[in-house]
């Protein structure tokens, strides 16, 4: 790309935020041209807005630690110094729904990390290498919202990128079932263990609204294109539980899963090894060379060796067995902050990109 894109990111000082930061602050097609967070923000320097909040464990870039951060309040403002933006703001959904509408009509592409817009029907829920084809949904939004470059995608909610990935190839096959049980890292809450202590050592079997998610968003990622809609998938059933436990990173979920035409294990762990997506096709750059692993080890995979798989951005399958109420079992492992959240919306952005839909004003 010989003139990078100027991006802007709502909700920059949150966990989520902070890693938009640091795989953008040397991106080969993008470039850091404003952030923006709530008022208590506004006014303030990145470095002065994040003091003492800053929770990863890489440092944050010297390219942003001047930059003035916008405030939500001034977001027309905002919208004037970029082509397009992330947005991973903290606030109610009617809020975050309202926002991201009005800065698409201001012209703005938004590739939102929120659950605000997943459900609206002309807004694309993309994950790039399963339904990149549902970005053609854009063109319909963009005439409901009488707009000529602003529109909404939104990335699914980060548990289902554990296990979605690893049946989406077995559709073929006709999944009818499914039984999933999330195993849920403490920074999809946007937290660390100095946050919140008592999670060390500790389980909570409750994330409030997770459950549906994970039962019902597959539905919409596995549907078809339908004009001005997405038709949800009519199966598989879907019987999910997600659970918070006491890891930082990386979201676990072991699968049972039954078909109509039941594959063979060496077919299964063959389709696995050599899956090839579209997003390796278009040459984005953080699309995972291998978006799949499978792992013959049986105590894998784990959080702590294999999370970063691919730079965070692949997904790890092992332990495939039969099951004795469904046909198999297994477990996957993806990383939550980075494929499931701000690496997947990257993707997401490098994808609009490629295909048109996001260009230079």
């Amino acid at each position: 790309m010989e003139q990078k894109l100027k991006v802007g990111i709502i909700g920059a000082t949150g966990y989520v935020g902070q890693r938009f930061i640091t795989l953008l602050s040397d991106h080969p097609w993008f470039e850091i041209a404003a952030l923006c967070a709530s008022p208590r923000s506004a006014g303030k320097t990145y470095e002065e807005a994040v003091e003492g909040r800053w929770k990863l464990d890489i440092p944050c870039p010297e390219s942003v630690k001047k930059m003035v951060v916008f405030g939500t309040d001034n977001i027309e403002e905002y919208c004037s110094k970029i082509d397009f933006t992330f947005c991973a703001v903290d606030m109610k959904k009617d809020e975050i729904r309202a926002l991201e509408e009005k800065i698409a009509k201001f012209e703005c592409p938004v590739v939102s990390n929120n659950s605000a817009n997943r459900w609206t029907e002309d807004v694309p829920m993309i994950i790039p290498e399963i339904n990149a084809d549902h970005a053609q949904l854009i063109e319909a939004q963009k005439k409901r919202l009488g707009t000529k470059r602003g529109f909404i995608a939104v990335k699914p909610n980060c548990s289902i990128q554990s296990y979605v990935p690893a049946l989406t190839p077995f559709l073929k096959n006709g999944i009818k079932q499914i039984s999933v049980c999330t195993y849920q890292a403490i920074s999809g809450a946007g937290k660390t263990f100095k946050d919140w202590p008592e999670m060390v050592g500790n389980v909570i079997p409750y994330i409030g609204g997770e459950e549906e998610k994970s039962e019902k968003e597959p539905l919409k990622v596995w549907g078809d294109f339908a004009g001005d809609h997405i038709e949800l998938a009519k199966n598989p059933v879907i019987s999910a539980q997600c659970y918070r436990v006491a890891v930082q990173e990386g979201h676990t979920a072991a699968v049972s899963v039954s078909f109509e035409n039941k594959p063979s294990k060496e077919e299964m762990i063959s389709v696995w090894q050599n899956y090839e997506s579209e997003a390796v096709k278009l040459g984005l750059p953080s699309a995972p060379k291998h978006f799949l692993q499978y792992i013959e080890e049986d105590n894998r995979p784990q959080p702590k060796l294999d999370a970063n798989f691919e730079n965070g951005m692949g997904v790890s399958v092992a332990r495939l067995r039969e099951d004795n109420i469904f046909d198999y079992k297994f477990c996957c492992l993806s990383h939550n902050t980075l494929r499931g959240a701000a690496g997947g919306g990257v993707l997401t952005a490098e994808l609009l990109v490629a295909k048109g839909y996001i260009q230079a004003k």
